[in-house]
This record gives C-alpha cells, sequence and structure tokens, in this order.
C-alpha cells in the first residue's frame, strides 16, 4: 500500500472514531447533566421547561413544555394507535353494510395498510427527534445552570432570539429546509424502502385489501436466476443492458464530443460560429420534442423506413437475412436493431451538450504545454494522447462519473422511444411487465403504471440505489486521483 493510500485510509478510519466519538460524547453530556445537575435540572427530564423557568427564563420554558405536552398528546392518540399494528399493517378488511337506520350502506372502522405503514413511519421519526430534542434539552439546562453558578448573566428569550437572528441565523434558515426534508424526502424514503419487505401489488391495494409483511421474499424472487422464474431472469437481462448503456451511451456522447470539439476549434475549420450554433439550436429544442419525432421517422411505417423501402436497401437486408420481413426495417420493435438505434439517437441527442464542455476545456489547456510537446517532437496523436485527453480526464472525471449514473437512471430516451413502439416477443420478461430495451428505472416505473407491483418495483428502486452508489464510490476512490493538480500547473 502507498503511503497516499495509506493516508486515505487513516482519514477514512479517523473520521468514523470521530463520528462514534461524537455521539458518545452527546450520550455522556446528556448523562452528566442529570447527575451533576441541581433539582431543577433533573426535574427538567419530567417537565422540559421547569430548569429554564426556575432561572428567569419563563418564555422559553414555557415554549419547551408546550413541546413537550405535544408530544405527550401525540403519544395515544397518534404514535400508539399505529405502531401498535406495524406489525400487522392492519387486520381489518373493508366492508359495506346496511344501516337500517340511515337506510344508507356503510363502510365498518377498516384499517389501511398503506396509511399504517406511513404513519408508524412518522412516529418513529418523531420518537428519535423528541428523544434527541430531550437529551438536548437536559444539556441546555445544566448549560444555564452552569451560567448562573459563575455568576454570569443567563440570556433572555429576547437574547435568545437576538442571537438566531444573529450569529445563529443560519440555524433559523435551515431549520424549515431540513423539516421539509424529513417530511418530503426521507419519510417517503423509508416507506419506499420498506415496501421491498411487504406484498404490497394488485391483489392487495388498500383499502379493498390489505397487504402485510413477507420479509426477503421479493429479493429471493428477484434473484431467483432459474428458467422458471421471470422476474430472476428478466432482472439478469434488464441489468446487464443498463450497464451496457450506461457505458456506452456516456462514452460514446464523450468522446465524440470532444473529437467535434477538437474539430470546430482547429485553425483550419472555416465557420467555427456557424457550426457552434448549429449545436446550439438542437441543444434549445425540449428532448422529449426531438425524441418524439425521431420516434416517429424511424416507426416501421415512417419516413426512413418508406425511404429505404423506395432506394431497395429494405429488400437487400431481408435477402441477406438481416431482417425479418421485407416490409420494413425493424429500427426500434426488434431488439437486435432496437438497441443499436437507441444508442444512435442518443449520441444525436448528447453530443451538443458534450462538445460545449469540451471545447471550454480546450480553451483552457495551458499553451506552453502543447508547444513543449511539439518541440519535443510530439505528432498530433501523442500530443492528443498525453496532454489533451490527461486535461480533460483531469477536469472531467467527476463530471463522467456523474453522466454514467446519470445514463443509468436516463428514463426520457429509453422510455420515449420504445414505449407504445417496442413489444417483447420474450414471454418471460413480458410475465415480469419488462423488455429487451429496459432499463432498470424504466422497468420500474412500468411495473407500478401498469402492473401496481409496488413491492418488486420498490425491490428495484433499492437495487438502483445500489448500483448507482456502487460504481460512483469506485469510481471516485480508484479512478478519480485529486492529486494532479501540479502536472497541469
Amino acid at each position: 500500500m502507498s503511503m497516499m493510500q495509506q493516508t486515505k485510509a487513516r482519514g477514512r478510519s479517523s473520521g468514523l472514531t470521530r463520528a462514534f466519538s461524537s455521539v458518545g460524547e452527546f450520550f455522556a453530556g446528556t448523562a452528566e447533566a442529570f447527575r451533576k445537575g441541581d433539582i431543577w435540572t433533573r426535574l427538567s427530564a419530567l417537565v422540559c421547561g421547569a430548569g429554564f423557568m426556575a432561572r428567569g427564563q419563563i418564555v422559553k420554558g414555557i415554549l419547551k413544555t408546550l413541546v413537550e405536552a405535544l408530544v405527550i398528546y401525540l403519544i395515544p392518540s397518534f404514535i400508539v394507535p399505529n405502531l401498535s399494528k406495524f406489525g400487522t399493517l392492519g387486520t381489518v378488511v373493508a366492508q359495506k353494510s346496511f344501516d337500517p337506520v340511515t337506510r344508507k350502506n356503510v363502510w365498518n372502522d377498516y384499517d389501511n395498510s398503506f396509511l399504517i405503514l406511513l404513519f408508524s413511519v412518522m412516529s418513529l421519526v418523531l420518537i428519535i427527534v423528541a428523544v434527541v430534542l430531550w437529551m438536548k434539552n437536559m444539556r441546555a439546562a445544566y448549560q444555564v445552570q452552569r451560567t448562573q453558578e459563575r455568576g454570569k448573566h443567563v440570556n433572555s428569550f429576547r437574547d435568545d432570539l437576538d442571537d438566531l437572528l444573529g450569529k445563529r441565523f443560519h440555524i433559523t434558515l435551515l431549520s424549515l429546509p431540513t423539516l421539509g426534508v424529513v417530511l418530503l424526502i426521507i419519510i417517503p424514503l423509508i416507506v419506499m424502502i420498506l415496501i421491498a419487505f411487504t406484498n404490497y401489488d394488485h391483489d392487495h391495494l388498500p383499502p379493498n385489501a390489505l397487504f402485510t409483511w413477507v420479509g426477503l421474499k421479493n429479493f429471493r424472487n428477484l434473484f431467483n436466476m432459474s428458467p422458471e422464474s421471470s422476474f430472476g431472469y428478466s432482472f439478469a437481462k434488464v441489468l446487464s443492458w443498463t450497464l451496457v448503456w450506461a457505458v456506452m451511451a456516456t462514452f460514446t456522447c464523450f468522446i465524440l464530443g470532444i473529437l467535434m470539439a477538437m474539430f470546430i476549434n482547429n485553425r483550419n475549420t472555416m465557420g467555427k460560429r456557424f457550426w457552434r450554433t448549429c449545436f446550439m439550436v438542437t441543444m434549445a429544442v425540449p428532448q422529449f420534442v426531438s425524441l418524439l419525432l425521431v420516434r416517429n421517422f424511424f416507426a416501421n411505417q415512417g419516413i426512413v423506413n418508406t425511404l429505404c423501402k423506395n432506394i431497395g436497401l429494405t429488400d437487400w437486408l431481408f435477402n441477406i437475412g438481416a431482417i425479418p420481413t421485407a416490409n420494413y426495417i425493424p429500427f426500434l420493435t426488434n431488439p437486435a436493431w432496437a438497441r443499436p438505434m437507441i444508442l444512435l439517437i442518443n449520441i444525436w441527442v448528447g453530443i451538443p451538450y458534450q462538445m460545449l464542455i469540451a471545447t471550454g476545456i480546450l480553451m483552457n489547456i495551458p499553451a506552453d504545454l502543447t508547444e513543449a510537446a511539439r518541440i519535443d517532437g510530439a505528432n498530433a496523436w501523442q500530443s492528443f494522447w498525453h496532454i489533451t485527453m490527461p486535461y480533460i480526464m483531469f477536469v472531467m472525471g467527476p463530471s463522467l462519473v456523474n453522466s454514467v449514473v446519470g445514463n443509468i437512471n436516463n428514463f426520457n430516451v429509453i422510455y420515449l422511444l420504445s414505449h407504445d413502439v417496442y413489444v417483447t416477443q420474450n414471454q418471460l420478461m413480458a410475465n415480469a411487465n419488462a423488455s429487451e430495451v429496459d432499463l432498470l428505472i424504466t422497468w420500474l416505473f412500468g411495473l407500478t403504471q401498469d402492473r401496481q407491483n409496488y413491492k418488486m418495483a420498490s425491490v428495484i428502486g433499492i437495487l438502483v440505489f445500489v448500483v448507482c452508489a456502487i460504481i460512483t464510490l469506485v469510481a471516485f476512490n480508484r479512478m478519480i486521483k485529486g492529486d494532479k493538480e501540479e502536472s497541469f500547473q
């Protein structure tokens, strides 16, 4: 192991050590506050505002007590009723019955598995937040006690308010965004992950039906690679195509974008502004419009097939066995043609963006590097391979990793080119609502929209995250080095 690798390993180890140490200090500080605090500080463990009100911080103490009262109210009215059903996700099925008094059909007091799951997660998050706030309250009460014992001034409510609008204004600004992240991102994300461990599908749709926990059954179904397992078979096919697509779509646009940038920026190229304007115009058109138009162009009865038929190309391809019918070329309806065609269309869509980025980088390559290489006898290829490409990779490395991850989740290109056009003839893939041109993300979308198979969609969503996380971590730790600045300075 090199010295730099050892330094990075020690850095990661020390980072984890500091994190665990901070958590340990937080718990230790809470225990110390209760052990060394006076009667008012200890009473804060029962009435959160007691320690503050006893030392003149009346408004602050009342606010903390009101928050505690709200949590206490929510325990029997919200937290306990939902967590008590968390293990079963509900047992009472929705039913209608005739009420002879009102002479109407009325619903019973039924359970809703999804709401139980959602509210249970919210309850658990609320409990964790309440415990953390309780511990911070104990530490704060003890700190106020020590401040008073040292004869120093204890902040009033106005002082605390001025502090939140002054030195700690960042906390005030981040409070609402943090609450939004918890409510709109973290809680829904936890719920979506937990759905992977249930049987939530079209046969178990609340409120007419309930779903329950099934453990790792869905993961076993997905990783069961036997010929009889439609999901296991489809997962292997879709995953392999997703990885091939991500690599090919990224590097074809990347390399061709660099070559186009070098061509346009070459001193012998005429009309540089014209060529740049052409690429800018293609970027100005919304991508979904371009993709839908291209899909119509390459449809079985589209304009491209009409031209190919008229010039005899379709008949020639049929005679050599390249296409199964003499009526049209299956550009987007046959897997052998659809995959390469989608890659080519993506190149047409993606090159302008990569070309503009590469243009900016090429303009910033130090001229003395290329001049020194030319004086030393390097030809154009050697200068490109040893100077231009290393510099571009140094600058665009993180962006390239992001492009690979982005192409794994590139929903637009695949969906807009294949939806209602490509129909798989593979029965096992059809049973899993997948096709040969699907990515993991489009397969996930189809499972939710067409099959209401939320459990398997959740499993695939987890695996998409795992694949993206592994690629990102490996790329940044192994491929993208941060120690080459001096090479280009």
